[in-house]
């Protein structure tokens, strides 16, 4: 019996053993990258792949001969042919839809009937039949500083030559490496060596002007140092003004073009991205119309700019922005950009939201050496590998597929089905914010303010949560606006009836002689804030004031930092976050009772006539005007939208200004010294807080060793006996 139970139980060890390996197998056959988007905060969410690496396409799977050597560029057309610009090789090689070689583009007889060919071309594109020409393939010619335009066939058709203005400064060298054209026949050429913008010209290759130069920042020093040139030498000076593309792609279906660029200073493209710049003036990728105006979208959590997380999402000791090397047009205007630093490639919408970035560096399929080009083709995605010299396919999976519907019924306007498909992807990946969002707009167009509102909660869109609730206060306040008019006359003429009612309680006080009430004292208060100078005074010589009274103000204080801390409106505090009451407390006696002491001892030394009761008592009344302002701030956020937010955030600085305000009046009379006198004694007042509070840690972290000696010595003679 025994020997049949131990038999069990290694077979069920085995089997366990079985499946733990396995497991380890499919885990690491299946890690080759990890896709990802990022939320509001610029935090990491996995999600699943859009994309998987199916297969790698190298020379001999192509039927090519020699293999590539540092391809250049990629593109396809309509037909899944695809187009690669083999650099090293001197070639365009061109593959049908199934990645086997069609024929490749190298030697030519130009239009002198010459024999010629091709030198180190950089840059290729497919223009698709039109009215005036059939499809078309454009090659920059980069070794030999022109444009070769052949047929589909790879038959010569025309040499498009450099273009000749005077807009080109006299040095420049016109190198051509990447081209696009859009369904008019402009040519878009991006030189490598040329700064004032992407080359607009003709068919025929005559010069149109230049479109979407490119700004970057000056340093303090030639700021400076140009007020000191010349006009001449400020003219001179002028090419570093812009700096040069990389790289082109052609949006079809809107004409637009697309220009990415590596060369913008890093510490500028960075601070566009922390400061989520909509403009894009320092921006790797832009969006260019026919007349070069930038028009990119940056609706997204973040720019489109590839990296968001410079730290925490580097592999091998990677840092630093993305360089943006590439960009292809995908299916729904969608659009893929490539980061040669890491092999990523990340993917936006039109209105320039993330959807998923993936890749890394390996051998693994579906890892990269070298990230060069990418290109759609269908549902696939193509990756050309310079260090490989292959090209890796990725196909699109169900929830890739199911992300472009959703994308589809929005552009269509079919906001029912589009809320289907958005909770499809969220069964799927309930980490992508941008689900709950689009959720929420669909909502929202359908005007369903009210439950649109969960939705960009869930995704912390403050933005789009402002715009529903407009919508709601504007229905509410149209049915409710004689309620309303109602509440704030009510408000009006209680706060008026309560400071009058606070002024006829002063005056009789002060003409009385009789002993003052605990609620008298509190209402004197209120005449301190107005009158600091008599009120300060009376304060301290007729003892209006009372310590009971200044306690009471201080307990006020931290009831309306906890309201404030618990009662703010959404928009004043999306996440929720607040601190606990002993928080509050501790924020207003710590920084309170440092203050009374620092000036005390500083003010004992310097003639001040206020005693430490007098000082104390002061600065509670000083307090009066945080619950004045900040409680009806705090009620006010909850009713208020983004563009209002300004306001409640003023009303709260106005009242620690005047705060301040009473603070440093309130010593100057309590000690009965001059401005001048008052100002040095006040920054010495702040010097020897922070000095009192280094003593204090000092102080704790000594009787905090003092505490470990006995405490390790008490063990050791514990031991010993």
């Amino acid at each position: 019996m025994k020997k049949m139970s131990m038999k069990k139980c290694l077979c069920v060890i085995f089997s366990l053993l079985m499946v733990v390996s396995s497991l380890v197998v499919t885990s690491s056959a299946g890690s080759a990258y990890q896709t990802y988007t990022y939320d509001k905060d610029g935090m990491a969410l996995y999600s699943p792949d859009a994309y998987t690496a199916i297969k790698a396409v190298n020379a001999v799977d192509m039927g090519l001969e020699t293999p590539l050597a540092n391809p250049g560029d990629m593109v396809t057309d309509l037909s899944q042919n695809i187009y690669i610009a083999d650099t090293g090789n001197n070639r365009i090689v061109v593959l049908d839809r199934y990645y086997k070689l069609k024929f490749t583009i190298s030697e030519f007889d130009n239009d002198q009937g010459v024999p010629d060919s091709l030198a180190a071309p950089q840059g290729v594109f497919v223009s698709e039949p039109n009215e005036k020409y059939d499809r078309l393939i454009w090659v920059c010619d980069t070794g030999s500083n022109r444009v070769v335009v052949f047929d589909e066939n790879g038959e010569f058709i025309r040499i498009i030559e450099e273009p000749e203005s005077q807009l080109f400064d006299d040095n420049s060298v016109y190198k051509p490496v990447a081209i696009a054209v859009d369904s008019y026949n402009r040519l878009y050429v991006v030189s490598s060596t040329t700064y004032q913008g992407i080359i607009v010209m003709t068919d025929a290759g005559e010069f149109t002007g230049f479109i979407g130069a490119q700004a970057v920042s000056l340093s303090a020093w030639d700021i400076i140092w140009r007020r000191f040139q010349t006009d001449a030498q400020r003219e001179a000076s002028e090419t570093v003004v812009s700096t040069e593309f990389n790289n082109v792609a052609i949006n079809r279906e809107k004409n637009l073009v697309y220009a990415t660029t590596s060369t913008i200073d890093d510490a500028d493209v960075e601070a566009s991205i922390r400061g989520n710049d909509k403009s894009g003036k320092y921006s790797p990728v832009k969006l260019l119309n026919a007349n070069g105006t930038e028009i990119m979208r940056r609706n997204g959590f973040h720019i489109p700019a590839g990296e968001i997380d410079f730290s925490t999402r580097s592999t091998d000791d990677i840092t630093g922005v993305s360089t943006i090397i590439d960009v292809a047009v995908g299916p729904e205007n969608t659009w893929s950009l490539i980061d040669e630093k890491r092999n990523r490639i990340y993917t936006y919408d039109f209105d320039g939201n993330l959807l998923f970035a993936f890749g890394d560096n390996g051998t693994m399929l579906g890892n990269l050496g070298s990230i060069e080009a990418v290109a759609y083709q269908d549902t696939n995605l193509l990756i050309l590998d310079k260090t490989n010299n292959n090209i890796t396919v990725f196909q699109r999976t169900e929830y890739g597929d199911i992300l472009l519907q959703t994308i589809a019924a929005e552009s269509t306007q079919d906001y029912d089905l589009a809320i289907d498909l958005w909770t499809d992807v969220l069964k799927r990946n309930s980490n992508f914010d941008s689900a709950y969002v689009g959720i929420g707009q669909a909502m929202y167009r359908n005007k369903d303010y009210a439950n649109s509102l969960t939705y960009f909660e869930s995704a912390y869109d403050t933005t789009n949560w402002s715009n529903s609730y407009k919508e709601i206060r504007k229905e509410w306040m149209s049915t409710y606006f004689i309620v309303l008019l109602l509440i704030i006359v009510a408000v009006i003429v209680g706060v008026v009836l309560f400071f009058r009612t606070m002024g006829k309680i002063n005056k009789k006080v002060a003409v009385s002689g009789k002993k003052r009430t605990f609620w008298q004292e509190v209402a004197y208060g209120f005449h301190v804030i107005f009158h600091p100078f008599d009120g300060f005074w009376d304060l301290k010589h007729e003892k209006r004031g009372s310590v009971r009274a200044s306690v009471f103000f201080i307990v006020l204080a931290i009831a309306t930092f906890y309201y404030q801390a618990i009662g703010q409106g959404y928009l004043m505090n999306p996440y929720g976050g607040y601190a606990s009451i002993w928080g509050q407390v501790l924020g207003v006696l710590v920084p309170l009772f440092l203050f009374v002491l620092a000036n005390w001892c500083l003010t004992t030394l310097f003639e001040g006539e206020g005693s430490f009761k007098d000082i104390f008592i002061a600065c509670s009344y000083s307090l009066v005007p945080l619950p004045l302002l900040i409680i009806p701030a705090t009620i006010y956020s909850n009713f208020c939208v983004t563009t209002e937010t300004q306001i409640v955030s003023f009303i709260g600085t106005l009242a620690f200004i005047w705060l301040g305000i009473l603070i440093f009046f309130g010593t100057m009379v309590t000690h009965d010294y001059s401005m001048g006198k008052n100002v040095i004694t006040v920054l010495g007042t702040i010097v020897a807080m922070v000095f009192i509070m280094f003593i204090a840690v000092l102080f704790t972290t000594l009787v905090g060793k003092i505490v470990s000696l006995i405490t390790n010595l008490v063990t050791e003679i514990q031991y010993r006996i």
